[in-house]
């Protein structure tokens, strides 16, 4: 495991389990004449919307919208207590008590927004609307002020858990929500304007090239995107260590944190030429730098430092990857199962995940494995808590 495997000169993969569609996607994106020098395929990668998900995509003078993504800055927050396992246990308090307090603090699920605009939140509101970019937002909904601090749906999570030393970790998924979604909407459709009469192998591969107006436009919005994710997700965060904070009966150090995004673009430097380097479902890992990689829920997530891998372009994967759609993992198990899954760990007990399934996804040790030239395992988290919107 762990091996990287040239599929063409354009396309490198560092993924043993990989389905033929996935495959297929992959190659027709690495094709577009402005991927240079290669796209580089993570161990999580499986099919997405726009281009393949564990996707990093070198581009020269053009962007694809699409294959970035539509949950613009979406990524992980953790951070380090100074409690352990033991002093959660010592409690003697229900953990579900912890579910529902964290699921009262944060709006869940696709559609679900703050009913006002919190004091932890103001600033960074403030913030926003100082950037670059808030007059595309304005444009779209003014109601991204109450998105901030929602957590969302689907694979998105809050989540207590120890480590390998038992020490505990709040850690949580999500991106820049409706608001995000909005603003790859309007550039995804100009792109595909912008390409009315271009032979594409696939219309969601539609581009905007460097130096016009549009491809301005889309980076200004993307960058601004990618400040409300994070945002986002530190505002969350200060909600779930109030919740923590309460149940345990003492103020959270925050002893490490770690922030990474996951579906983004930056301006990077890679074999000595300048590109836009855009990871859909992976992480930026150079060397030294802290990343988190989750698996799915029931399993253990990782924090991990990079290695700095040059044929990978310095990435890594963002998670487990889909091995199952969601309408067939509703068919594949049963809710008996999910249970099963998930003995020890409070979660919302619901029909509703089981699309999120552990074995919907690939199995994380595999993902892991795969990834062994990318990152350094530096822990292994396992959930106690688990909180999702359905």
């Amino acid at each position: 495991m762990g091996g990287v495997r040239k599929i063409n000169d354009k396309l490198l993969s560092w993924a043993s389990m990989l389905d033929p569609a996935t495959l297929e996607q992959a190659v027709q994106t690495a094709s577009m004449p402005f991927v240079q020098p290669y796209l580089a395929l993570m161990p999580d990668a499986h099919l997405g919307l726009g281009a393949t998900v564990g996707s990093v995509i070198p581009t020269v003078g053009a962007i694809m919208p699409a294959a970035v993504g539509v949950d613009i800055g979406c990524g992980m927050r953790a951070v380090r207590t100074q409690f352990t396992g033991d002093d959660v246990r010592s409690t003697g308090r229900d953990l579900r008590e912890l579910h529902r307090a964290i699921a009262r603090a944060i709006p869940l699920s696709a559609g679900r927004y703050n009913s006002r605009v919190q004091p932890t939140a103001a600033p960074r509101i403030a913030h926003l609307e100082g950037l670059a970019g808030i007059d595309q937002a304005d444009a779209i909904t003014p109601k991204w002020r109450l998105q901030l601090g929602s957590l969302g749906s689907g694979n998105h999570f809050a989540e207590l858990s120890t480590d390998e030393r038992d020490r505990v970790w709040l850690f949580l998924h999500s991106g820049s929500r409706g608001i995000g979604n909005k603003l790859a909407a309007k550039h995804i459709a100009a792109a595909r304007r912008a390409c009315a009469g271009v032979s594409l192998p696939n219309a969601d591969l539609a581009y905007l090239t460097e130096g016009s107006a549009e491809f301005d436009g889309y980076i200004t919005a993307l960058r601004w995107a990618q400040t409300f994710a994070a945002l986002n997700r530190d505002e969350m965060m200060d909600r779930m260590i109030a919740c923590t904070a309460d149940f345990l009966g003492e103020p959270v150090q925050q002893l490490e944190s770690i922030s990474c995004h996951h579906n983004y673009t930056e301006h990077e430097v890679h074999f000595g030429q300048q590109v836009w380097l855009s990871r859909k479902g992976a992480i930026n890992a150079e060397a030294g730098r802290p990343g988190l990689i989750p698996g799915s829920m029931g399993e253990r997530s990782f924090v991990v430092t990079g290695k700095g891998n040059e044929a990978a372009l310095r990435s890594a994967p963002h998670g487990a990857g889909r091995a199952h759609s969601r309408r067939s993992a509703r068919r594949l198990f049963t809710r008996s199962d999910l249970d099963a899954r998930m003995v020890g760990i409070a979660w919302g007990e619901s029909d509703a995940f089981l699309d999120e399934h552990p074995e919907a996804y690939k199995p994380i040790d595999l993902v892991m494995a795969d990834a062994d030239e990318l990152v350094t395992v530096r822990h292994a988290l396992r959930q106690l808590v688990n909180v999702k919107g359905d």
